[in-house]
């Protein structure tokens, strides 16, 4: 049973809840707690979805720094594996996770964040990368995850000066995709991952990739991969229901396929 954070499963959705009080700060414990629910979402055929959601008043704040303060290399480095690995796992995850952001989402808080498909932020939340102002980097996935989301430029300003971006910046730079009042943040991205979970589910994750390989092989080796997942997606359940349903005109009911 997990210390740090909770995950529950309802109506096709698995909410994965931190809960390392008093700012869920993240260390080794979490991180490798990250990865076992991840792991699980994965291997449910009754998940189509994730939020991840740190509570009603913060995301997340990063790293354990009263912990870290005298470590070196060595004694660092498994705490930033298992938060990276976390986040990396959770960009593959063949399914849509949403991070839902109240309050602040600072630091290894926004890396994960930004492993997710999408980020519904409060309309008072702060997001930002501060490292630098304690003397070091994002080091679980932050500057690589910037780039594609804000461009370099932005991207640079970001971690250099390691400020905290208002929401509605964040909104206008496409750091976060939506923002809606704070009391409605989890329950406007479970409604959306909810919706995604009924969707077709091969196609949804075909399309995630498909994006992925935009941002990892853009140029015709990313074009070829969208071909690739394209024409493999005919014949699946999804396919024959989907295009069915759009000659039946009805809405497609699409299985968990």
């Amino acid at each position: 049973m997990a210390d740090y954070l909770r995950i529950e499963v309802d109506d096709g959705v698995a909410t994965i809840t931190l809960d390392r009080p008093p700012v869920n700060a993240i260390d080794l414990q979490l991180g490798l707690e990250l990865q076992a629910a991840i792991e699980e979402a994965n291997g449910r055929d009754d998940v189509g979805a994730v939020v991840i959601w740190g509570g009603r008043k913060l995301f997340a704040v990063g790293a354990d720094i009263r912990a870290m303060v005298n470590w070196g290399p060595d004694e660092v480095r498994p705490s930033v594996d298992a938060l990276g690995r976390a986040c990396d796992m959770l960009e593959a995850l063949p399914k849509i996770a949403v991070a839902a952001v109240n309050g602040y989402a600072l630091g290894g808080g926004l890396e994960l964040a930004l492993a997710c498909d999408l980020r519904i932020a409060a309309a008072d939340a702060m997001l930002g990368q501060p490292e630098v102002q304690i003397g070091v980097i994002p080091g679980a996935g932050g500057t690589q995850r910037l780039v594609p989301l804000v461009g370099v430029g932005r991207a640079r300003e970001l971690v250099f000066s390691g400020r905290q971006v208002p929401a509605d910046e964040a909104l206008s730079i496409g750091l976060v995709e939506a923002v809606v009042e704070a009391d409605l943040v989890f329950e406007q991205a479970l409604e959306r991952a909810r919706r995604l979970a009924r969707g077709p589910r091969l196609a949804l994750a075909a399309a995630k990739r498909a994006i992925a390989a935009a941002v990892e092989s853009p140029g015709p080796r990313g074009a070829e991969i969208e071909r690739q997942l394209f024409t493999g997606l005919f014949g699946s359940a999804d396919q024959r229901e989907g295009m069915r349903a759009f000659l039946e005109k009805r809405p497609p009911r699409f299985g968990a396929s």
